[in-house]
C-alpha cells in the first residue's frame, strides 16, 4: 500500500510479506510481482505481495487465529494487537496487491469499512489459521524507507478462487505470476528476498511449521541473524 505523505519517512514500519506456494509437492512455484520503476522502496525488484500495516488493521476482524505456536513466535516483542494487525496485513495486502482473497466462508460481524467493501462482496471474512509465520527481517539503516517486515508463507491450497485471475489487483505490482522455484534466481530481487527463499527451499514439502523462524536483524550498530524458538505447546 502508497506510504501516507506525511509519515516519518525515517521511521521503522512494522509490514507484512505473504509468500503463496503453489503445487509443492510437484513443481513449486511462488507468487511474485514486479514493483514499479519509480517506487521508493526497491524499483524494479521482483518481491513478495506485502506492505506496511495500517493503524486501522488492528480493527479488522479475524475469524481465526495463527497456530499457537507461530503467534508465540510473533509476540516474543511484539503486542497481541499488533501480531492480529500483522495477519490482517498479510490477508490485505494479498487481496490488494493480486486480486486473491485469504479467508473463511461468511459474513462479517459488524459494518465493513471502506477498505474492504470489495474483500468482503466476494463472501469472505479474514482468516489466519493457514498462515505460518516463517522470517523476519528488518531493513538496513541508510535506505529510503525501513520495515521491521514479518514474512508468512501459505498454501496456495487455502487461496479461494481461480489463482490465475489477477483481475482484481491494484497496478502496485506488475507482472504477476507464480514463479517455479527452480527459475527464480534468474530474477532481479532484493537481497533479504534471496535469502528468504533459501529458507522456502529447505522446506517446500514440510507443511508444520518451521522449527525457529530467522531473524535477520540490522540496527544502527551491527547486523545479526538470531533464530526465534517459541515454546512448543503439550503434544
Amino acid at each position: 500500500m502508497p506510504a501516507n505523505s506525511s509519515e516519518d519517512k525515517t521511521a521503522i514500519r512494522d509490514a507484512a510479506t505473504i509468500i503463496a506456494l503453489r503445487d509443492r509437492h510437484s513443481k513449486p512455484r511462488i507468487l511474485m510481482g514486479q514493483r514499479g520503476a519509480k517506487a521508493a522502496f526497491m524499483p524494479n525488484k521482483f518481491v513478495f505481495p506485502g506492505g506496511a500495516v495500517d493503524p486501522e488493521d488492528r480493527h479488522i476482524p479475524l475469524e481465526g487465529s495463527l497456530p499457537d505456536l507461530c503467534n508465540q513466535r510473533l509476540t516474543e516483542d511484539a503486542d497481541a494487537g499488533m501480531a492480529h494487525a500483522l495477519c490482517i496485513a498479510a490477508i490485505r495486502e494479498l487481496w490488494e496487491e493480486t486480486g486473491l482473497v485469504l479467508g473463511h466462508k461468511g459474513p462479517w460481524s459488524g459494518p465493513v469499512p471502506s477498505e474492504w467493501q470489495d474483500y468482503a462482496r466476494t463472501g469472505h471474512v479474514p482468516s489466519a489459521t493457514t498462515l505460518q509465520f516463517v522470517f523476519r527481517a528488518l531493513t538496513p539503516p541508510g535506505r529510503p524507507r525501513r520495515f521491521d517486515a514479518r514474512f508468512f508463507l501459505v498454501d496456495a491450497d487455502a487461496i479461494s478462487g481461480d489463482l490465475d485471475d489477477f483481475s482484481a489487483a491494484s497496478d502496485e505490482l506488475s507482472h504477476l505470476q507464480w514463479v517455479p522455484l527452480q527459475d527464480v534466481r534468474g530474477f532481479d530481487m532484493p537481497f533479504i528476498t534471496e535469502v528468504v527463499l533459501s529458507e522456502i527451499e529447505a522446506r517446500v514439502t514440510r507443511s508444520a511449521p518451521p522449527e525457529s523462524v530467522p531473524f535477520f536483524k540490522n540496527d544502527d550498530e551491527e547486523s545479526l541473524f538470531l533464530r526465534l524458538r517459541g515454546v512448543p505447546g503439550p503434544s
